[in-house]
């Protein structure tokens, strides 16, 4: 399984819109609102008071501070302020808390003789916009001479971003005055946490709403999931500007309405960066990467400058459709920008590498990060584990947490895949035990799945069964889609039909549970069973997957698919595969007839596998790529056994390494081996 949360999400969710968000609603939409003479000199001020220009200066020779929670100032009177110095020192408390140095912020107001409220309006943010300072903000606020409505609501976003929830609702209803802002950090607060009842209870009741207030809204129903609500207040939006446009632009793409989310981006006058990105990224989680690829070349010829969340969906695009070469071009486009430093484009970049099968670029370019966040280790212990590089994984492991990174849930998803891949029984369930117990990371389906395909491809289905019935939330499909590979592995038909009847109960018209069920029956050489199987998919009308492999030769990516009658190279390709098949029988190949699901003879069983899509693949690379270049193959479905042992024949018999990625991992054939060990 492959896990694309290592990704870092920079597509802009409307949750973490500036203007939406209680992490920077402080100080943009106050400022929107309320900016002093006082401030016009700098445009993106932190907040100002909304009274004229005549200020609370509060003199003070010292004042200060500890993180145990202790305040002091001592005030004297002066008849000669020098206004001049007070607006020197906001400014400059301003520039670093936008720099993120709270530090030397604290130190400029610490020695500021004279303090307006603007200038504890500043030094407020900045602990507000901080995780983790709740405690030290609530002291600053309480020091404040005389509070004005932007401390209020600085304080009031403080609470929700610390995630407060009952703090800030008791806050807001002590508020001696509320003014618009008020009124939407609160709103804004709500829709982020999924509160969407409580949000509209407010929006009701609010005496004025202006374009971030409906704003808001939309975009909280979008990312509760209930597009519906969503477009129900668009409609009624009396100004409908790119910013809900472009939520419903997102809430169209999460429920597979690309066509609705393309008439909405085209009757769209103004599109924004977040547009823009929002309908490539769209795209590329719809399975249309093309078309995401497409886009950002449009973007491009109109001028319009790709950002670091362009660049990480069109990577992703690269990665879904193993475009190897576009990839590479889109690095050598980074190199020349100022983005080559930038983190987020660095870790998509080590992910597209690793997923388009070259394992060593990803390990070169994550060495050559200056800087790395636990999204970027992600990337690259996931990478390690999906090439079946077990070792290095869990040893990158060890030194992710050597040097203090802290892992999260997807370090684990990675941790426990590459136990899986290996086989590591023991040690994948001590990691599974310590992630609960010393890092409190609450086990997720992405684990669960993991450890029952640990349990159940090294044989104990048993087990398996038992954690499923154990776990606090239900079962998802891709569990019982586990448990049913590794019964096919081990033939075991009674916790097979257990899974599959499962799965089914779940979504009855997944093919793959019911090509699994008869690869079971077939295994196990119970052809009626194979039948019932296709019988129950005809009356429910369920549509087997094809299964197909691509591969990119030059510029152009290649299609084959099982019994190909298409391609324009077809005659050359199955003339390859006979005289492969001739060299790999008298090197001892026997073709494994299990993997044909079909009740034919065996010479017919034969021909079947033959013309299996990952080999006609093979076949088409050996006749058109250069000898000594990699043959580099990607396939829609998990690798069947006598593909799997063709393929470390042919590596043999052509001196070719082959790499082929399935639904499951990559597979690295060289000299006859492969890098799973047989264990898959």
């Amino acid at each position: 399984m492959f896990y694309q949360l290592h990704c870092r999400s920079k597509v802009y969710s409307f949750s973490s819109l500036p203007f939406l968000s209680c992490n920077r609603h402080f100080c943009i939409s106050y400022t929107s609102f309320y900016r002093k003479p006082d401030d016009s000199s700098s445009p993106e001020a932190l907040p100002a008071a909304p009274s004229s220009r005549q200020s609370h200066l509060v003199p003070s020779n010292n004042v200060k501070f500890s993180r145990n929670g202790q305040f002091s100032y001592k005030t004297r009177h002066s008849e000669h302020l020098e206004i001049d110095d007070v607006v020197l020192s906001n400014k400059k408390i301003t520039s670093f808390i936008r720099s993120g140095d709270l530090d030397s912020a604290f130190r400029v107001f610490e020695s500021a003789k004279v303090k307006t409220v603007i200038t504890w309006n500043s030094i407020l943010a900045g602990f507000s916009r901080k995780y983790g300072f709740l405690e030290e903000a609530c002291q600053l606020f309480d020091k404040i001479p005389e509070p004005n409505v932007v401390s209020y609501n600085t304080m009031l976003a403080c609470y929700w971003r610390n995630a407060d929830i009952q703090a800030a609702k008791s806050f807001f209803d002590r508020m001696p005055d509320k003014d618009v802002a008020s009124w939407n950090t609160m709103i804004s607060g709500f829709s982020q946490n999924g509160l969407m009842g409580e949000a509209e209870e407010l929006f009701r009741v609010m005496p004025v709403r202006n374009e971030v207030t409906w704003n808001a809204m939309v975009a909280g129903y979008v990312e509760s999931g209930e597009l519906e609500s969503a477009l129900e207040l668009f409609k009624e939006a009396p100004v409908k500007g790119v910013i809900a446009r472009t939520a419903i632009v997102t809430g169209y793409m999460r429920s597979g309405n690309v066509e609705m989310a393309e008439k909405m981006f085209q009757e769209m006058e103004e599109k924004s960066m977040v547009t823009w990105n929002t309908m490539i990224s769209g795209y590329i989680e719809n399975g249309r990467a093309e078309d995401g690829m497409k886009l950002v070349k449009k973007m491009m010829g109109l001028g319009i400058k790709v950002n670091d969340s362009t660049l990480s969906s069109l990577l992703l695009g690269c990665s879904n459709l193993s475009a190897l070469k576009l990839g590479k071009q889109v690095h050598q486009h980074v190199v020349k920008s100022p983005l080559y430093l930038d983190m987020t484009v660095g870790t998509s970049l080590i992910s597209m590498y690793s997923k388009c099968g070259v394992l060593e670029d990803a390990w070169k370019l994550f060495r050559e990060m200056p800087r790395k966040d636990v999204v970027t280790w992600n990337a690259m212990i996931s990478g390690y584990a999906q090439h079946g590089e077990s070792k290095k994984a869990l040893d990158l492991f060890d030194e992710m947490r050597r040097k203090g990174i802290k892992p999260d849930w997807i370090t684990f998803v990675g941790v426990l895949s590459a136990c899986n891949h290996a086989g590591l029984v023991n040690l994948g369930i001590q990691y599974f035990e310590q992630m609960q117990s010393d890092y409190g990371v609450k086990p997720k389906p992405d684990h669960y799945t993991c450890m029952v395909d640990l349990l159940g491809r090294a044989g104990k289905l048993n087990e398996a069964v038992d954690l499923i019935r154990k776990m606090q939330f239900k079962p998802h499909i891709a569990l019982f889609g586990s448990l049913l590979g590794s019964c096919r592995i081990h033939r075991n038909l009674e916790v097979a039909e257990f899974a599959a009847k499962n799965l089914l109960s779940l979504e009855p018209t997944n093919a793959a549970g019911y090509v699994q069920l008869a690869n079971v029956y077939a295994a196990k050489n119970q052809w009626e069973g194979v039948s019932k199987v296709r019988k129950s998919m005809k009356e429910n009308k369920v549509i087997k997957t094809p299964g197909y492999s691509w591969m990119e030769v030059g510029r152009v990516v290649h299609e084959f698919r099982s019994g190909d009658r298409l391609h324009p190279d077809l005659e050359s390709i199955r003339m390859k595969l006979k005289d492969l098949e001739k060299k790999m029988k008298l090197a001892g190949y026997v073709p494994d007839l299990d993997s044909s699901l079909h009740d034919v003879g065996e010479e017919q069983k034969e021909q079947l596998l033959l013309w299996h899509s990952e080999k006609l693949a093979i076949a088409f690379g050996l006749m058109k790529l250069p000898p000594g270049m990699p043959i580099r193959i990607f396939k829609n479905l998990r690798v069947c056994g006598d593909c799997h042992q063709a393929t470390k024949v042919i590596s043999a018999i052509e001196n070719r390494e082959i790499i082929v990625r399935d639904t499951t991992r990559f597979h690295h054939f060289k000299n006859g081996t492969c890098s799973c060990g047989d264990y898959w």
